[in-house]
């Protein structure tokens, strides 16, 4: 054993069968001395206040083209556009989401987990910079594409990170934090873009990326992500340093520490042998196109990239983009800005709603009451648009759109982000959390460019797309209930070894069939 390892162990006598000691010297309980000032908890929190404001920016890019198409449509607009450009500004911020997504699985393995996001940070203020000073359209689509670009990068970091430091107990909670930020950055900008002029508003998101980086700077790199480097006694500080030094938080970091090689016993103790192997250990040790053929790969990826297609195709972001436009056809004779921030409110109500949730309910009922309910609204309100009296009961189309945003915001939305920080491999994660977000922006450009064509289809505005949209949403609550995993409460070695197919015992210590899992 290397003295690395073996600096990972407290001194004293070789536990026993069942006891779990700590894995770090007590030394280092004495200098640490966040562990004097604040809890465990309170520093999760902390490492996760960075994603989630990086998280805001994504969703002020998101919510900003709702407040800047109008203005840059107004008669007296410095910067006149048409129809077919409003559709470029809308859709350039989605375009480039997906080869970020692919970019930032790149990112993730060679510069590390917050590495990653501190650098890209960097042109997120840039980008938001670019808009405020825009002069001509050039100008706005190239800061549309430089922040569009980089949601596309930091989205698989900050869920990766957020997920690789929460402990099992506050992991959904902390990662429906993600899917909170992007309703809350949707309310900041069309808040700041009712009442400010476009350019002041780009001013002020720019400040989102840099309270990201003064998050970031004190918490520490992903530990999963420093044992896969090889650097157990840097990981070992980080785990202790975010989870503490109880009992369960011992057996996770000693379970982190086996599968990267190091063995878990006191320093002087005699070895006992390797560290029997996991079925995602023998899955990592091989090559990586056997690996990627591996089920332990293809069904979390399949599960997960259908995932996000229901949630883009059930039209949440279409709805978040023309959001101002949508409310002047159903709005009822309510001013659109108004209805507007009213939507935006219930967003950002029913995603804290969601974080509540995610510590009370299972993953999979969850989804499926959502797409379920998401569905009907839609239908709900698709058929009132095509067959009701728009002077009678006007205010309906309204709050069958709250119904909708309610529906869609407390599962459907945040739990593909929760899940894609879950249920990959730890050693292709990286890669598996690019390729999904990849695929779910190109989904979202898809669904954002289509947006004007669809609601524009037949009259009245909006019914066929919301039909389309609410088809999506019935169908894959089906698809949810069959297929979907539970990872409520599971350690991510728990799920891993899942995904790859290892056998789970009973209380008799015996699989489903009866047989012994040794």
């Amino acid at each position: 054993m290397g003295k690395e390892q073996q600096g990972l162990m407290g001194p004293g006598p070789a536990p026993t069968k069942h006891e779990v000691r700590p894995l770090v010297a007590d030394p280092l309980r004495e200098k640490d001395p966040a562990r004097k000032k604040f809890s465990p908890l309170v520093r999760q929190v902390l490492a996760a206040a960075g994603p989630v404001m990086a998280t805001i920016s994504s969703g002020m890019t998101t919510g900003y083209s709702a407040v800047l198409l109008p203005q840059l449509e107004h008669p007296n607009s410095t910067i006149p556009i048409s129809y077919g450009q409003a559709s470029w500004i809308a859709s350039m911020a989605p375009l480039p989401m997906a080869l970020g997504c692919l970019l930032s699985g790149l990112l993730l393995d060679r510069l590390g987990r917050r590495r990653s996001q501190l650098v890209i940070c960097v042109p997120f203020t840039i980008g938001w910079v670019l808009l405020a000073v825009a002069r001509d359209l050039p100008a706005i689509l190239g800061g549309r594409f430089l922040t569009g670009l980089c949601v596309g990068l930091v989205g698989p970091p900050s869920l990766i990170y957020i997920g690789e430091t929460a402990e099992p107990a506050y992991r959904g909670l902390l990662l429906a934090a993600i899917s909170l930020a992007v309703a809350v950055g949707i309310l900041v900008a069309h808040v700041l873009g009712t009442v400010l002029h476009w350019r002041l508003t780009a001013w002020l998101c720019a400040t989102a990326p840099l309270a990201c980086i003064a998050f970031l700077c004190p918490s520490p790199e992903s530990p999963v992500w420093l044992a896969s480097k090889g650097k157990l006694a840097e990981a070992s500080r980080a785990f202790r340093w975010l989870r503490g030094f109880d009992e369960a938080a011992s057996l996770e970091l000693q379970g982190l520490l086996a599968k990267h090689g190091a063995a878990a016993f006191p320093e002087g103790a005699k070895a006992p042998g390797p560290p029997p192997p996991t079925v995602s250990s023998e899955v990592a040790a091989l090559p990586l196109w056997r690996q990627l053929l591996h089920r332990s790969f293809l069904r979390p990826f399949i599960i997960i990239a259908t995932f996000f297609f229901l949630m883009q195709f059930s039209g949440v972001n279409a709805v978040a983009f023309y959001t101002v436009s949508i409310m002047k056809d159903v709005g009822g004779g309510l001013d659109e800005y108004v209805a507007t921030i009213i939507l935006d409110v219930v967003r950002v109500l029913m995603s804290c709603a969601a974080c509540v949730l995610l510590r009370r309910v299972g993953r999979r009922p969850l989804a499926v009451l959502s797409s379920a309910a998401t569905g009907v609204s839609l239908m709900g309100l698709a058929a009132r648009l095509a067959f009701g009296d728009p002077a009678s009961h006007a205010w309906m189309p309204v709050s069958l759109l709250v119904t909708y945003i309610t529906a869609v915001s407390v599962g459907l939305v945040p739990l593909p982000w929760v899940m894609a920080g879950e249920v990959f491999p730890g050693n292709l994660r990286g890669l598996s959390g690019g390729a999904t977000s990849a695929l779910n922006f190109l989904f979202f450009f898809a669904v954002v460019k289509s947006g004007p064509s669809l609601f524009a289809t037949f009259s009245p505005p909006g019914a066929f797309a919301f039909a389309v949209y609410g088809s999506v949403a019935l169908l894959g609550s089906v698809f949810l209930l069959l297929f979907l995993p539970e990872t409520k409460n599971k350690t991510l070695q728990d799920i891993e070894d899942e995904m790859a197919g290892a056998r789970r015992p009973r209380a008799d210590g015996r699989d489903k069939a009866g047989l012994p899992v040794p």
